[in-house]
């Protein structure tokens, strides 16, 4: 487990998938074995990979990637996306399986080499692909099964928060976000999301028109360094979907949150609406939707969010990223199949690439489709 030593790949990866999976006993394989997670941290930091291999328990971590690859099966990879690639290809090299935060690499052209040599070495390969695991989108997705929306029109998606920056108060994501040149920049990050909850929900991307926006230009880095942000820390993004759906999302870390959760997605469709985040999915169907009228000139009368039903649980829903883990672990060990390979993971990165150029040429871009 490389990259442990951050944010991600300690909480989400680390606590939360690997030793909660350790912690419930190990994950049941379909032969009747169970599989026992053993997992061996490697970062640059001997005194942080020390820490928390003590923390937390464990005997086995190095500073050394070769070293690690030689006693494993399965590489993952959390690091800063410039150091993902190389890393990569290493475990690749070594005929190891390998399963990897997004994005695959920092372009499409590394994102599909990576999918080739995988393929080439009859490995299996997973990209993370988290929100489709959430209680929210997993709720939208059964709506979305059960026929709620008739025929879907559009998507509206709002993702954000106020990233400080690094003064007066510490800031809540690394410096290196905002820093091009070390693979920063909330189109690369966000719109690999985006490419693979619109696939998977709605229909796939055909188009893409984006403008970004550096908003904050000069951030404070951890050691008190100011710094120039090179990378766009917001995005604004119009998509086109088959079936003629439209999708808007915007993405910043330079706005005030006035919403119920980070990211909502509202779904209109010609039987129903919903709006869906982290957890909560709220529907308003036809029959029940009020008919305002617009008059400027006297108040609203309509308590429009108490006519929104909440959309219920009906099961327990595990962490996203460990649900995930254990999908790709029976994948590797047990044959299941498993959707979120390198290709959907180069499909990511590609939306991310022809964002950008929306943006640096002002149009609109057709999305074309990928093979291995």
């Amino acid at each position: 487990m490389n990259g442990v030593t951050g944010r991600m790949g300690h909480r989400q990866h680390l606590v939360r998938s690997i030793l909660a999976i350790r912690e419930q006993g190990g994950l049941p394989l379909p032969d009747g074995t169970v599989l026992w997670p053993e997992p061996v941290l490697v970062g640059r930091s001997e005194a942080k990979l020390r820490g928390l291999a003590e923390t937390h328990g464990l005997t086995r971590w190095t500073t050394d990637l070769a070293e690690a690859l030689a006693g494993a099966d399965v590489y993952f990879d959390a690091q800063v996306t410039n150091q993902r690639e190389k890393a990569i290809r290493a475990a690749i090299a070594a005929g190891k399986h390998v399963y990897t935060e997004k994005p695959l690499a920092e372009d499409l052209a590394g994102s599909l080499e990576l999918t080739r040599l995988a393929n080439q070495a009859g490995i299996r390969h997973g990209v993370v692909q988290d929100k489709l695991f959430l209680p929210g989108l997993l709720k939208l997705k059964r709506l979305i099964d059960g026929g709620f929306f008739g025929r879907v029109l559009s998507v509206r998606g709002e993702f954000g928060y106020w990233v400080f920056e690094g003064d007066w108060q510490e800031a809540q994501r690394p410096s290196w976000n905002y820093r091009a040149e070390d693979g920063g920049g909330i189109i690369l990050d966000m719109f690999a999301h985006w490419r693979y909850v619109l696939d998977n929900l709605f229909g796939r991307v055909r188009s893409v028109q984006c403008l970004g926006a550096t908003h904050i230009p000069e951030r404070v880095a951890e050691d008190g360094t100011p710094y120039t942000a090179t990378a766009d820390d917001a995005a604004y993004g119009l998509f086109e979907l088959e079936g003629g759906i439209i999708a808007q999302i915007n993405s910043s870390w330079a706005t005030r949150v006035f919403r119920d959760e980070l990211v909502e997605f509202q779904v209109d469709g010609t039987e129903g609406s919903a709006v869906a985040g982290l957890r909560r999915c709220r529907i308003q169907h036809r029959a029940t939707t009020p008919k305002p009228v617009w008059n400027p000139d006297v108040p609203a009368t309509i308590d429009f969010r108490s006519q929104w039903q909440e959309v219920p649980d009906n099961t327990e829903f595990d962490n996203g990223f460990k649900a995930q883990w254990e999908m790709f672990l029976r994948h590797v060990y047990a044959g299941e199949p498993f959707a979120w390979d390198f290709l959907a993971g180069a499909r990511g990165v590609q939306l991310a690439e022809l964002g950008l150029r929306s943006w640096r040429e002002g149009r609109r871009i057709e999305v074309p489709e990928l093979t291995a």
